[in-house]
């Protein structure tokens, strides 16, 4: 008979192929208990189907257009800060990562820019965003308000220019502004402004955002009608600036208003309003993007809640990226690129329910 041939590996091929294996097997055995998840702990919004798609590769993510421009990743870092003593550490470094990933970002308010340029170095980021990256200037129907009655909207053309930004966020603040001790108090409904400026800027692509505490029925309605470039939900379950006006009121006011700042809708909420309203409009609805902002903690939030909105949409995050932003730039880029990798295996494996 003959002679089966030999398979035995030569004495090099026996060297194990993973030398970090034993060290892993014994970090299993010892971290096994403390893994366990049970049940009531799994996220229920996703269906995870594992054997569809492969390991994705960096830069997977579909492009996504806003205000002219394109996102790698649909992230969208919402307004923040301008005139503080960090403003300037924290726009520039929020601006690198943008410039790195893809992202967008939106300015704290531009107020201060308005009549002098003594903080414009705060504000001054697109040299460090370059060109490709959605950069949007950020202004309060109030301020926009006392500009239409001084006949001086030709101010916002400027801040525009002087920033090189690619647009407008109008931020609708009422409940704020009722609660601030110095806030100012609208002469008009906010929609008629944001109507007046659309007018005026001639399609200058325009964002409108409430300021966490998101927006109903009637509101979304009537925004998702003009061309605008996006809607922020600005949605409650993140920072409620209305509840923060009051942590700097008095007491007796602020324990008569109190319930005030609890009032709104979250993001789950503004979804399915949204989704509701895109189809009773059809072809009457003009607004193309949403920005779901808001209580979203991490990047599965913003995956949910893009992939189940029936139109286009990034997710906004501010305090989250703040909390990285305000010293060293790694940080922030470690977070930056932890998200967009989470995005995109989300993407491979994750479908919505």
């Amino acid at each position: 008979m003959e002679k089966a041939p030999d398979i035995q590996p030569s004495g090099a091929a026996l060297t194990d192929a993973d030398p970090t294996a034993e060290s892993r097997k014994r970090d299993h055995i010892e971290l096994a208990f403390r893994s366990q998840v049970a049940g009531a702990e799994l996220d229920a919004r996703f269906y995870y189907e594992p054997l569809l798609a492969a390991h994705p590769q960096p830069g997977s993510l579909p492009a996504i257009e806003l205000g002219g421009k394109t996102m790698r990743a649909p992230i969208w870092i919402s307004s923040m800060t301008g005139g503080t003593e960090k403003a300037l550490t924290i726009n520039r470094n929020l601006a690198r990562v943008c410039a790195e990933f893809g992202l967008g970002m939106g300015l704290g308010s531009c107020r201060p820019l308005l009549y002098g340029d003594e903080r414009l170095a705060d504000f001054n980021v697109r040299p460090l965003m370059g060109p490709e990256a959605p950069l949007f200037a950020n202004l309060g129907v109030a301020q926009l308000e006392n500009l239409i009655d001084r006949g001086e909207l030709e101010r916002v053309d400027a801040l525009l220019h002087k920033l090189d930004a690619d647009g407008l966020i109008i931020h609708v603040n009422p409940l704020q502004e009722w609660l601030q001790p110095e806030g100012d108090r609208f002469r008009r409904p906010p929609l008629e402004t944001v109507e007046a400026v659309l007018a005026h800027l001639g399609g200058v692509p325009v964002i409108v955002k409430e300021v966490g505490q998101g927006m109903g029925y009637a509101s979304l309605k009537a925004l998702l009608q003009l061309p605008l470039a996006a809607i922020d939900f600005a949605a409650g379950g993140g920072t409620n600036f209305a509840r923060l006006e009051l942590l700097r009121s008095e007491p007796v006011r602020r324990h008569v208003y109190e319930a005030l700042a609890l009032v709104g809708h979250d993001a789950a909420d503004m979804t399915e309003l949204a989704n509701a309203i895109v189809e009773e409009l059809g072809p009457r609805r003009q607004c193309n993007r949403i920005i779901v902002s808001g209580g979203v903690q991490h990047f599965l939030d913003g995956y949910y809640y893009t992939q189940k909105l029936t139109i286009p949409a990034v997710y906004g995050q501010a305090s989250a990226f703040l909390r990285y932003a305000q010293d060293e730039y790694e940080p922030l880029r470690d977070f930056a690129a932890a998200q967009v990798s989470g995005l995109e295996v989300a993407q491979a494996y994750l479908r919505i329910r």
